[in-house]
């Protein structure tokens, strides 16, 4: 079950950080909505992870997909764009 408490709990915030442990965040309300969560920094690592994760698979996919509709590019054509992009710069 979720741990909710109204953000006035700030005011006693060294007992409202001990609610919080890994897996377990508190999500704090202002005038009965949701408005904030404190989670465990493990928790927060692991977020970020996943997000550059699932950031990358949709990269890939897109990749996957113009692929598989304007072709695919050679060894050797990808490394003349290569060459081509750091003459450029």
């Amino acid at each position: 079950m979720p741990n909710i408490k109204p953000i006035s709990d700030l005011r006693n915030y060294s007992t409202l950080l001990e609610s919080v442990s890994p897996g377990e965040p508190v999500y704090l309300t202002r005038n009965g909505h949701g408005a904030y969560a404190l989670i465990d920094i493990a928790d927060q690592e692991d977020y970020i992870q996943t997000k550059a994760a699932l950031q990358f698979m949709c990269e890939m996919n897109k990749g996957m997909k113009a692929g598989e509709e304007k072709g695919w590019l050679s060894a050797d054509e990808v490394k003349a764009r290569l060459k081509e992009h750091r003459h450029a710069l």
